[in-house]
């Protein structure tokens, strides 16, 4: 494994891995704003409409006496196919009361569908070259050739050069539609620009991933991208190296293992990215989310604690009562240590402020703050504080 890493298992492993890595980073970019313009299904349709553009590619070579196997003409075939599956997905939407939804159903079935009647008429075809067609449905990367990893490479810089170019109209439609027909900008070829890519991603991936998986390559590197950061940049940066990893990695592993499929490999391996982002990013993992929860559950506790303390009241919850006492708020016996009795004045005292805040329509901006923990001094001023406890003060000074 670690020679696979290290690219010392041979030119063709070596190929793969290379290719599969700059397709990870190509997928992944194309896919983050597929994803931040919540369109990420469009992805599945313009993939399984590749189908029938590879068997007629096929077909129309072999007719006129050339190489069935071209892989450049097997992708132009591909990308006539899915630029025509895209126009229809969008007359669809566009022209119909169908919604995005239901068209995409209808084109993703009756493309693919069409692709394997047509793939079953090429395998009864008389010529020879038609074995291994099924491979673009899966990803087939024993024969890949160093022109193929060039076209990937292209390809690649390709889509990150479009991606940079074409960054700023891509996050206003994703974030802000209404805003970007009011600056001039047209959705509708926002949209058609960035399916292009997609399209791109998508032909050229086939080799690597096939048709049915690279929607995974799409989508899963930048869902994994947004449990890490709530920047658009920073999500393009952590799908393109999620990407990049998910395809270095899985075709270093089909390497040792070469009776594991390269393209199932990778989705695997993103897979495995998604989980470690899902559990144990900084703010949006799980791990974070119930440590914050705990956190927060133990905050409530030693507020109310600290708030019976201050009113004279007795403290019966056993947690509450080992929160304090570990905060070196109360002793074992439930009487409260000096610092506690000045927590507690302290408790008291801002629950107070807050009463009268959330009274004082002067003082709405502050009172939606309000949530029994917030410090008040985080939001009224020194003055403001000053006539707050002046309401709590001058009451006391009648009696």
């Amino acid at each position: 494994m670690i020679d696979a890493l290290l690219l010392q298992l041979g030119y063709n492993a070596t190929l793969v891995t290379l290719g599969a890595c700059l397709l990870g980073i190509a997928a992944g970019v194309a896919g983050t704003f597929l994803f931040l313009r919540k369109r990420a299904l469009v992805s599945d349709a313009i993939s399984h409409a590749t189908l029938p553009g590879i068997a007629l590619a096929f077909i129309v070579m072999v007719s006129f006496g050339g190489n069935g196997r071209s892989l450049f003409g097997l992708l132009f075939g591909a990308g006539v196919s899915a630029a025509l599956g895209l126009l229809c997905l969008h007359w669809l939407t566009t022209r119909t009361r169908l919604g995005e939804d239901a068209a995409i159903g209808a084109v993703l079935s009756v493309f693919f569908g069409l692709g394997i009647v047509m793939l079953t008429i090429v395998q009864t075809m008389s010529v020879g070259q038609q074995a291994g067609l099924e491979g673009f449905l899966l990803g087939s990367t024993a024969g890949m050739l160093r022109g193929d990893a060039l076209l990937l490479a292209v390809a690649a810089s390709v889509v990150l050069s479009l991606v940079l170019f074409l960054r700023r109209p891509f996050e206003l439609a994703a974030f802000d539609p209404a805003f970007a027909e009011t600056s001039g900008w047209s959705l509708a070829w926002i949209d058609f620009a960035m399916m292009g890519i997609v399209l791109v991603v998508t032909v050229v991936g086939l080799k690597v991933v096939g048709l049915i998986l690279i929607v995974a390559l799409l989508i899963v590197p930048a869902v994994s991208a947004r449990f890490w950061t709530d920047r658009s940049d920073g999500v393009i940066l952590i799908a393109a190296i999620l990407g990049g990893l998910s395809g270095y990695i899985g075709a270093a592993l089909s390497a040792v293992a070469p009776a594991l499929p390269t393209g199932p490999i990778i989705v695997l391996v993103g897979f495995a990215f998604f989980v470690m982002s899902l559990l144990f990013a900084p703010k949006r993992g799980v791990l974070a989310s119930v440590l914050t929860h705990y956190q927060y559950q133990r905050q409530i506790h030693l507020r109310q604690g600290l708030l019976a303390l201050a009113q004279g009241q007795p403290i019966y919850e056993a947690l509450t009562r080992r929160l304090m006492f570990r905060a070196g708020l109360i002793l074992p016996d439930g009487v409260a240590t000096a610092s506690g009795q000045a927590a507690a004045a302290k408790a008291l005292l801002d629950e107070n402020r807050w009463s009268i805040v959330r009274a004082d329509q002067s003082f709405a901006a502050a009172a939606t703050r309000y949530d029994g923990l917030t410090v008040i001094e985080e939001f009224l001023t020194p003055d403001q504080m000053n006539e707050v406890d002046g309401r709590i003060i001058a009451p006391r000074a009648l009696f």
